[in-house]
């Protein structure tokens, strides 16, 4: 145990284990090292996926990558392909691969609770003839994040139950919702916007730069 009980920063994997246990078997025994069926199904319904990567500094990252489901490209028990979509040109994900290829991914399906959680390492590819295979709305991606699998497993439903996210009933009211522009605007204050702008310019990269 820690040799100070009453630090309320736990350093130690062993400590960790005192407080909160160890895991049990089927948690240590479900991940694989492939894309079986059970996977590539998952990926099939999935029209969401959250992309985390970290810089060579340490610096993490976490995207949301969203299409029609099944716009994640398996190309074999060991590789998939996740289509780049136009976005805010800043490259937060891809330049942190360029620098660390390591990846974690983890799909959604509305409605399950449960996710898949697929980790490996990540490439930025070009190749002509896998874009052509990523075409949405008659636009051809220019890149696509390339993924070896390392790791596949099931993540079970707890927190999604705890949360209610699929229960319309748990939901907030339009109206108390956060406005995008109205952060967007405080946050960068220095380009002088107003809310009004803001909300124009978000609504058309909506309406005309989804693809």
């Amino acid at each position: 145990m820690n040799e100070n009980p009453t630090d309320p920063v736990i350093t130690r994997k062993a400590d960790l284990q005192a407080l909160l246990g160890t895991p049990g078997e089927m948690a240590l025994n479900k991940v694989i090292a492939r894309l079986d069926e059970h996977c590539r199904q998952f990926i099939a319904r999935s029209p969401m996926l959250l992309l985390s990567t970290s810089a060579a500094t340490g610096r993490c990252d976490v995207s949301p990558r969203g299409d029609k489901p099944g716009f994640v490209l398996v190309l074999d028990a060991n590789r998939l392909v996740i289509p780049e979509r136009p976005g805010n040109k800043r490259f937060d994900s891809l330049g942190n691969i360029l620098e660390n290829p390591q990846v974690g991914l983890l799909f959604l399906i509305p409605g399950l609770d449960e996710t898949l959680r697929i980790n490996g390492k990540a490439v930025i590819t070009r190749d002509q003839a896998l874009m052509e295979r990523l075409v949405a709305e008659g636009k051809t991606p220019a890149v696509g994040i390339q993924v070896e699998v390392e790791e596949g497993f099931l993540h079970c439903g707890k927190a999604f139950k705890r949360s209610g996210l699929w229960d319309p009933g748990t939901w907030t009211e339009p109206g108390q919702l956060p406005k995008a522009a109205a952060i967007l605007t405080d946050h960068a204050k220095a380009l002088s916007m107003t809310v009004d702008q803001v909300d124009t310019i978000l609504q058309e990269s909506y309406e005309k730069r989804l693809y």
